[in-house]
């Protein structure tokens, strides 16, 4: 069992920047593949980011060149930097966590542990 808290969403205008944070406690000595979702009003949650404990990544077409997932394993802690943000960016941004070694799968039915979710939105 692992448990993940969002922070670090809020307003911006567009071309501006976010960081984004998720903290973890419990088994965090497993193997995790951790990623980044949103889910726009009305919309379904889309994966955004994805990385694994050995530092591997991997990003949806929308996010690349734009967002950084990272992590810092001694503090269990995930981050999504997030620049040039632009009004379709904005959504609810969850951060998520599967066992195992690497990310078999990018669908949000494939990860069991999930945060509470933290609200970006960007102003045009």
């Amino acid at each position: 069992q692992v448990q993940l808290v969002e922070s670090g969403g809020g307003s911006v205008q567009a071309g501006g920047s976010l960081k984004l944070s998720c903290a973890a406690s419990g088994s965090t000595d497993k193997r995790y593949c951790m990623g980044w979702f949103r889910q726009p009003p009305g919309k379904g949650r889309e994966g955004v980011a994805f990385i694994i404990k050995t530092g591997g990544t991997g990003y949806a077409d929308s996010a690349k060149g734009r967002f950084t997932i990272s992590q810092d394993n001694a503090k269990d802690t995930l981050y999504l930097q997030m620049n040039n943000l632009k009004p379709e960016d904005s959504a609810m941004y969850y951060c998520a966590a599967a066992l195992g070694l690497y990310c078999s799968s990018y669908s949000p039915g494939s990860f069991p542990y999930w945060g509470q979710g933290t609200q970006v939105t960007v102003s045009s």
